[in-house]
C-alpha cells in the first residue's frame, strides 16, 4: 500500500505529470466524440483542428518561453491584430510586395517585444503592467491605421489562403506547415541550446541564474522579442486565414494562448514545462470547439465555460505539484 502511495505521489510530483494528463484528456475527448458523432473519427478532423488553430499554436509557442521564464505577455493578441492591419494597409494602399510586407511586420513584432523585454529587465518593471501597456498601445495603433476592416486581395496571400497540401489522404494548409516548423524549431531552442537552458534557469530562480553568471538581461529581451515575433507571425497566418486586417481581430487571443500553455503542462510560476505541450494544449482547446460544433445544440459560450473549468483544474493540479515539491525539499 505504501509502495502504491509513494508511486502515485512520485507521479503527481513529476514535471511531466500535467503534460500526460493533457494528452490523456485529448485522447479521451476525441474518443468520446468519435463514439458520439458520425464522421468525428477521421484524420481530416485532426487536420482541421490544425488548420483552424495554426495561428494560436504559433502564439502559444512564444508564450511558452515567456511563462517558462516566469513572465507573462498580454500584448500578443493586439500585436497579432496590428500585424493584420499593417499588412492589409501596406498591401491595399501602398501596394507593397507581399514578402516585403511580411518581413516588415515580423520585424515590427520582434522589436515591439524586445522593447517590452528591455523595460521589464532593465527598469525592474512588472511584466504584467508592461505587456498590458503594450496590449493597449498595439490595439490603439490598429485604430490609428483604420477603424474599418481592410480586405486583402494580394495574389500571394490569396495563394497561401486557398492552397491545400495533400497529406495521408487528407489536406492541410501552408499555415499548418509553418506552425509545425516553428514548433520543431522552438523545441530545439528550448531543450538543446544554451539560451533554452537559460530560460529554464530564469524561471526556476532568477537570482540563482544571475549568480551562476548567466546572461539574464539579454535572455529576457530575447524571450519577449521571440514572443513578439511569434505574435507577428501568427498575425500573418491569421491574415492568410481571414484575408483581412481588422482592429478587432484576435480579441482574447492572449488569454487563449495562456490557457493552451498552462493546459499543455507549463507551470505559471515558470521553470517547469515543455514547449511541445503548447501543441497538446491548442489541440485540447480546438477539440472542445469541434465537439460543440458537432453537437449543434450548444451555445458557443460553452467553449469558454469548459476551457475556464479546465484551466482552474490545471492550476489546482499545479498548486498540488508545488506543495508536493515543497514537502520533499522540507
Amino acid at each position: 500500500m505504501n509502495t502504491l502511495s509513494n508511486s502515485l505521489r512520485s507521479l503527481l510530483n513529476a514535471p511531466y505529470f500535467t503534460s500526460l494528463v493533457t494528452v490523456f484528456l485529448l485522447l479521451l475527448m476525441f474518443g468520446i466524440g468519435s463514439l458520439t458523432y458520425t464522421g468525428f473519427f477521421s484524420l481530416q478532423v485532426v487536420f482541421n483542428l490544425l488548420i483552424d488553430n495554426a495561428f494560436l499554436l504559433v502564439i502559444a509557442i512564444g508564450m511558452s518561453f515567456v511563462i517558462l521564464a516566469g513572465g507573462i505577455d498580454l500584448s500578443v493578441g493586439s500585436v497579432m491584430a496590428l500585424t493584420t492591419m499593417l499588412a492589409a494597409f501596406l498591401l491595399h494602399s501602398w501596394h507593397w510586395p507581399a514578402w516585403a510586407v511580411i518581413a516588415l511586420v515580423l520585424l515590427v513584432g520582434t522589436v515591439f517585444g524586445a522593447i517590452m523585454g528591455g523595460m521589464i529587465h532593465y527598469f525592474k518593471l512588472q511584466a504584467f503592467i508592461v505587456t498590458l501597456g503594450g496590449m493597449f498601445l498595439a490595439r490603439g495603433l490598429c485604430y490609428l491605421i483604420s477603424i474599418n476592416s481592410i480586405t486583402i486581395e494580394d495574389p500571394v496571400f490569396l495563394m497561401m489562403s486557398q492552397s491545400q497540401l495533400t497529406v495521408l489522404g487528407g489536406f492541410i494548409s501552408p499555415s499548418v506547415v509553418v506552425a509545425l516548423l516553428m514548433l520543431a524549431l522552438a523545441i530545439f531552442i528550448a531543450h538543446y541550446t544554451a539560451f533554452g537552458r537559460t530560460v529554464y534557469a530564469i524561471g526556476g530562480n532568477e537570482q540563482s541564474a544571475l549568480m551562476m553568471g548567466l546572461p539574464v538581461g539579454r535572455a529576457k529581451v530575447l524571450i519577449y522579442a521571440f514572443s513578439g515575433f511569434c505574435a507577428a507571425l501568427a498575425g500573418v497566418l491569421f491574415a492568410f486565414y481571414m484575408l483581412s486586417g481588422y482592429a478587432l481581430h484576435a480579441q482574447g487571443a492572449e488569454l487563449d494562448a495562456i490557457a493552451a500553455v498552462v493546459i499543455g503542462g507549463t507551470l505559471l510560476t515558470g521553470g517547469i514545462g515543455y514547449v511541445a505541450g503548447a501543441l497538446s494544449g491548442v489541440l485540447v482547446l480546438g477539440t472542445i470547439q469541434t465537439l460543440i460544433a458537432f453537437d449543434g445544440t450548444l451555445s458557443s459560450w460553452w467553449t469558454k465555460i469548459v476551457i475556464g473549468a479546465l484551466l482552474l483544474i490545471f492550476c489546482l493540479v499545479q498548486r498540488l505539484m508545488a506543495l508536493g515539491a515543497t514537502g520533499r525539499s522540507a
